[in-house]
């Protein structure tokens, strides 16, 4: 009987409810509550004794979620932030014409600019939504004039454009990581180990890297054999003026100098991803600084020249202040230090003031917000349908599913 497996129907519900296009956070935190009551009515499961007090513990694990000392969630909005950030900044429409110039007179070069620049905002990003509004609106419209084929059209977007839920640094990944943390520490205490190794937002960026890269060649290949083979479904673009490699170069360094300091910082050991995430919203910000006013880039070189200056510094000299005698000459080194880093927030504060005053920064800071917020609430949703289904047995059933295969 149905009622007997109120767990599958509840699931079979929130997936018809989601198909059917209502907000997830509302869907799970309704259809959870819902069935909640279903089966307290019903007695099934732990709550057998008919009342859902089976829920009170959704109250410590939000505030569990949100604790204070939980980093890793702060770089959700600093994702968030500097994805917005560089999509705000026609940073990703600047790559797809560009790159749509480079390869578009190939057959099916749009198709492949289109994953090309999927994968670089994935990786610079994090986000979904942005890198696909941004893709739909400028590479759809010259996909169809130049008769490629609308479900490849539509579909190269769609495909390249959730890249950012795999490739690094993404914000599922970091959700997750959190989440898959503290459950593999209770198991593990549940097995008597009291000091277990938590899983690592990093360990799923190192870990996610590689497929993303399989997947974005495998994207590629398609469009290369349906470029072969079927060529009027992806055919070439007319391209009037050729692009120089000054200005490939031009447009390509800045986003990968932004991935190879987000990612490259977390994969070799360098930063926590919340402290990497921090370095990508600089990042973005240097980098809409320098094309809110164009031809004045200089806030731009002043922080790059403070920053490398730094490291460079830190090469030579023993900057560290606790110590209880410092050297005359890591003194002048400490100085130094501090005139750079001065140099650089001069640089950065020049690009932030650009960024306010063209009015970037009040939308960037709105559309993290939102995006923010909804991240949080589809969480808190699914905290309570994880802890209704596991109420109803979910847990146990899907274990005998598994186990019977």
């Amino acid at each position: 009987m149905l009622i007997d497996h109120l767990e599958l129907v509840m699931f079979a519900v929130a997936v018809a409810l989601l198909l059917r296009g209502y907000p997830v956070a509302f869907t799970l935190a309704g259809v959870g509550l819902l069935f909640a009551f279903i089966g307290a009515y019903f007695q099934q499961g732990y709550f057998a004794s008919g009342d859902v007090n089976f829920l009170r513990p959704f109250y410590s694990r939000i505030f569990g979620l949100m604790d204070e000392t939980n980093e890793v969630l702060v770089a959700v909005p600093l994702f968030i932030f500097m994805g917005v950030m560089l999509e705000r900044s026609q940073v990703a429409g600047e790559l797809l014409q560009t790159m749509g110039r480079l390869f578009g007179s190939l057959p099916g070069g749009l198709g492949l600019s289109v994953t090309f620049v999927g994968m670089l905002l994935a990786a610079s990003t994090g986000i979904v939504g942005a890198t696909v509004v941004t893709m739909g609106m400028i590479s759809l419209p010259s996909m169809l004039k130049y008769k490629y084929d609308k479900g490849l059209a539509c579909g190269s977007i769609a495909a390249a454009g959730t890249l950012g839920q795999i490739i690094p640094p993404s914000i599922v990944l970091v959700i997750l990581g959190d989440t898959i943390s503290n459950e593999y520490i209770k198991a593990r205490r549940a097995v008597g180990d009291w000091a277990p190794d938590p899983v690592s937002v990093g360990d799923l960026f190192v870990g996610a890297l590689l497929p993303g890269l399989m997947l974005v060649g495998l994207y590629m290949g398609y469009q290369i054999l349906l470029a072969i083979f079927r060529p009027q479904m992806s055919p070439a673009m007319d391209v009037t003026e050729k692009v120089t490699a000054a200005e490939v170069m031009r447009v390509l360094f800045p986003p990968i100098l932004l991935i190879f300091a987000v990612l490259g910082s977390i994969l070799y050991g360098i930063a926590t991803p919340t402290e990497a995430a921090a370095v990508g919203a600089v990042g973005a910000i240097l980098l809409a600084g320098g094309r809110a006013e164009e031809g004045s880039p200089w806030p731009q070189y002043l922080a790059l020249f403070g920053l490398i200056a730094t490291f460079v510094l830190t090469r030579f000299f023993d900057l560290r202040l606790t110590r209880t005698v410092i050297e005359p000459n890591d003194l002048i080194g400490i100085w130094l230090t501090a005139a750079m880093l001065g140099l650089f927030t001069l640089g950065l504060a020049a690009c932030l003031l650009r960024v306010w005053r063209s009015g970037i920064l009040a939308n960037v800071m709105q559309s993290t917000t939102k995006v923010t917020a909804m991240v949080f609430v589809i969480l808190i949703g699914a905290q309570l349908f994880n802890l209704t289904f596991r109420g109803l047995g979910g847990e146990e059933t899907v274990h005998e599913i598994l186990s019977a295969v």
